[in-house]
């Protein structure tokens, strides 16, 4: 396995692309349960306030000694921090207030297909058939899972304005994903995390003071706190880096690919956590799904 990774760097992509998706996937649950104690962004100012500080120690060195690249590709590094850190999550916390969570999931797995399309366009890579196809079957394991196989489910979906927030963040996500491909040499992936996790803070303290003053909230709880401290440490820090490596060395129509997962993740964490079952549906979407990403796979390598 080990020659395996060591030969394969797109093996590794996956792997990364793979622990960014689960730990992305808790997120999900946690946002849910913080719904109604903690106002959207808030819920993101303090989930990247304790990101920072738990980085700092290992990054501010490496950030340091890097000011210079840094300070000559700001507006780079500002646009990535705007797009991927102060607005994709900030999208998903407000749709969280009014839309369901089945449409939740349904709109925010399709920023893979906006990854797809994006990059036709500004770097001219080709969606053949194979490509297509197998963006068809992750698609239909995903809607298999989120309609428990049936077709009813589907065709009862109703949309509200917070579909298009997350609408917006599944192209808020694609074009970072995208932005991630064009890091400026000098700038190490340590330094490019924590300097977008400062950034992507301080542009949110401003929404953040105002929210504080307009909309009721609760946030010293012991499930406020240890919300935080999984989204801020793990959802935010682990991974984001997780996720930029996977980029890094995969691609992002690769590593996009991966995202599809996201559904099985919640479901085996509900299977685990919160007792709820696994059935044929959960396999079936299982096999679409990974079937859809190695044809994907083969049709890019």
């Amino acid at each position: 396995m080990q020659n395996l990774m060591e030969k394969s760097p797109v093996a590794q992509g996956y792997l990364f692309a793979l622990g960014a998706t689960a730990l992305w996937s808790g997120n999900f649950i946690m946002a849910r349960g913080l719904s109604d104690l903690v106002p959207p962004v808030s819920i993101s100012f303090f989930r990247w306030l304790t990101a920072v500080i738990f980085f700092m120690p290992f990054a501010l060195k490496t950030t340091v000694r890097e000011r210079a690249v840094i300070r000559k590709h700001l507006g780079y590094l500002s646009l990535v921090s705007l797009v991927g850190v102060s607005c994709f999550n900030t999208f998903i916390y407000i749709a969280s207030h009014t839309t369901s969570a089945m449409n939740l999931s349904l709109i925010s797995i399709t920023f893979p297909v906006f990854i797809l399309i994006l990059s036709r366009f500004l770097y001219g890579h080709e969606l053949n058939g194979q490509t297509l196809f197998g963006v068809v079957l992750v698609m239909a394991g995903v809607l298999a899972l989120i309609s428990k196989g049936k077709l009813s489910v589907l065709l009862h979906l109703t949309f509200a304005v917070g579909d298009l927030w997350v609408l917006g963040a599944s192209v808020l996500f694609a074009v970072y994903s995208i932005l991630l491909k064009r890091r400026p040499e000098g700038i190490s992936l340590f330094s490019l995390q924590f300097a977008t996790f400062v950034l992507g803070l301080a542009f949110l303290v401003p929404f953040f003071l105002w929210e504080q003053t307009t909309v009721a909230h609760s946030y010293l709880t012991l499930k406020s706190l240890g919300a935080f401290l999984y989204m801020g440490i793990f959802a935010s820090l682990f991974a984001f880096v997780f996720w930029n490596k996977a980029v890094e060395v995969a691609g992002p129509g690769r590593a996009g690919m991966i995202y599809y997962t996201l559904p099985l993740f919640c479901g085996l964490w509900g299977y685990l956590f919160l007792g709820e079952p696994v059935g044929w549906v959960h396999l079936l979407s299982l096999c679409l799904i990974l079937g859809g990403i190695v044809m994907t796979n083969r049709s890019t390598s």
